[in-house]
């Protein structure tokens, strides 16, 4: 996990978005900063000279903006705060995407790693347990919607209870399909059931507090540099595919 550093909220603002500019053009320009975050040209050279004293921006007047190495580990995590929280909020609470947008900016850079690290158990939790799942994720939306709906508490419980029931027969009757997570396509999911011991990866991930029963996402395959892309923990990973062949997975249907 990320050591998170005494910057500031706006600093932290101007890190993630030179990483999302240098994902989509490989480098920042000042314009393309003060365009994305809506602030004038002198707020950003300020801006940039002190996150280069500081040795997180490679920066000179009129040149490419690139990250260093230890500006790369903080704006990714910055990211991640950033991606968790939003995705917590729509999924979970079921917020419109501007609204998850706004109140994610806001809280990621005073949420802590303990209470971020809750939350991403909790949405596993939720996507795992048989108690759980999109059926309540749906019932807490009507409530919403809808205001008291204590009234329909004894409907509710018996569908719950039938909806477990088959839940329970489709566990104990259907074999669980397991494969090497470089099998994946893209878009598929699954939960972790092992990875090599002391293997590089193994190393890798337990460094990222990933290990079994983490959730993960294949957001692509890049099959030129023979790599594989998963989202896990909030984690954007970029894995090769030997390292990918040595991660078993159970998918979900």
């Amino acid at each position: 996990m990320a050591h998170r550093a005494a910057l500031s909220s706006n600093m932290e603002d101007y890190l993630e978005a030179i990483f999302h500019i240098s994902a989509e053009k490989q480098a920042a320009r000042a314009k393309d900063i003060a365009d994305r975050l809506k602030v004038n040209k002198s707020s950003v050279t300020g801006a940039l000279r002190s996150l280069s004293e500081k040795g997180y921006v490679n920066y000179a007047p009129y040149d490419l903006i690139t990250l260093t190495d230890k500006g790369k580990i903080l704006a990714e995590d910055v990211v991640r705060r950033h991606e968790t929280l939003k995705d917590f909020f729509i999924k979970i609470l079921l917020l419109e995407e501007d609204d998850a947008e706004k109140a994610s900016c806001k809280i990621e850079h005073a949420i802590s790693d303990k209470i971020l690290d809750r939350i991403i158990n909790f949405v596993e939790f939720m996507e795992i347990c048989p108690r759980g799942g999109q059926e309540w994720i749906e019932g807490f939306r009507r409530h919403c919607e809808n205001g008291d709906t204590s009234i329909q508490c004894a409907n509710s419980i018996a569908m719950c209870l039938k909806d477990l029931n088959k839940r329970k027969d489709l566990i104990h009757n259907s074999p669980r399909e397991t494969v090497l997570l470089e099998e994946m396509e893209a878009g598929q999911r699954g939960k972790i059931l092992t990875i090599e011991e002391h293997s590089d990866i193994d190393h890798r991930l337990s460094g990222l507090g990933i290990s079994s029963g983490n959730i993960v996402e294949v957001e692509g395959q890049n099959t030129v540099a023979n790599r594989i892309g998963v989202k896990v923990r909030g984690y954007h990973l970029s894995l090769r595919k030997n390292d990918a062949a040595k991660i078993s997975i159970e998918l979900y249907k």
